[in-house]
């Protein structure tokens, strides 16, 4: 209960996509070479709610970011109203998940979306005259500068439905244009453009952290032949990070370690030597007096009792 009510009182709900590559070096099922990665491996799809994982699936690396990516998200967002059906939730993904069919769905859902827009041509002419001011504003401070417009957006191509709300970002950096672009089912009346583009879109880059964090828990140990046995493999990865965060969320809150890296827990308060021995009616585990961080391992026991 007091969970919904936080939920509740938060009211909005971000949830974010990320397909990453998991590197393979032998004939797995599902083995593809993928160009952008240069490499053989799978095409796991990730879904966070901040760091919190909500889905891992494995899949073969012949196919589409966003393939596969409607059902899960369904799947999440039905479970989430049955528990929180007044909070309000918003999808984040880069270019790759700009599909049609993923941003149909949200629109009939009531799911708000805010996806990167791969940059092409006719993109970029639209945006000229606000790459040419943010050309001049470097010119005269030498310091990078950004222009933020929006504009209703639809492709030639009829790849989308329907024209939808994009923002553009005319940054000018180096000495050379970096124009970025969002698409967007939240109105400008609520998200000023460049806020959203700054502060919503950008923020779903800490998932990158998520993510890493899982193969620093052995996701990249899929060797086995079959991809049902490493998409098991990859839900025990899940298995413990979901144990490592709630050790960093409750035991090692108001800590150094409190943001800690996974990979940091685990070398410094777990990947210790000790003597355990185990009696009728406890488990003692003898550490080193050296232990550099007895007072830490001793407050982290502490809160994990509470």
């Amino acid at each position: 209960a007091r969970v919904g009510e936080v939920l509740d009182a938060i009211y909005e709900l971000f949830i974010d996509l990320d397909a990453t590559d998991d590197p393979l070096h032998g004939h797995q099922e599902g083995r593809f070479f993928h160009g952008y990665y240069d490499c053989y491996c799978h095409l796991p799809l990730y879904i966070f709610c901040g760091d919190h994982v909500l889905c891992a699936r494995l899949r073969p690396s012949s196919i589409g970011p966003a393939v596969g990516s409607k059902k899960e998200v369904a799947r999440i967002v039905e479970r989430i109203r049955l528990r929180w059906p007044r909070v309000r939730i918003i999808l984040r993904g880069d270019s790759g998940f700009c599909v049609d069919e993923l941003m149909t769905w949200c629109e009939q859902n009531h799911v708000e979306y805010v996806l990167g827009l791969a940059r092409n041509k006719r993109l970029e002419a639209l945006v000229a005259d606000a790459l040419a001011e943010a050309k001049q504003q470097w010119e005269v401070t030498g310091k990078p500068a950004r222009v933020f417009i929006e504009f209703e957006h639809e492709t030639l191509s009829g790849t989308w439905n329907r024209k939808r709300r994009v923002v553009a970002k005319a940054e000018h950096i180096d000495g050379k244009s970096n124009p970025r672009f969002i698409v967007t089912s939240l109105a400008a009346e609520t998200s000023e453009k460049r806020a959203l583009y700054e502060e919503t879109y950008c923020a779903r880059g800490d998932m990158e952290n998520r993510i890493k964090e899982q193969f620093v828990l052995f996701a990249d140990r899929v060797s086995a032949s079959t991809m049902r046995a490493n998409q098991l493999r990859i839900y025990f990865s899940v298995i413990a990070y979901t144990l490592m965060n709630g050790l960093r969320r409750l035991g090692l809150r108001a800590t150094a370690l409190a943001t800690a890296q996974v990979g940091t827990i685990r070398l410094k308060l777990l990947k210790i030597g000790a003597l355990v021995r185990v009696t009728v009616r406890k488990v003692w585990v003898r550490m080193a007096s050296s232990y550099p961080y007895q007072e830490l391992f001793a407050q982290v026991v502490q809160q994990l009792r509470q």
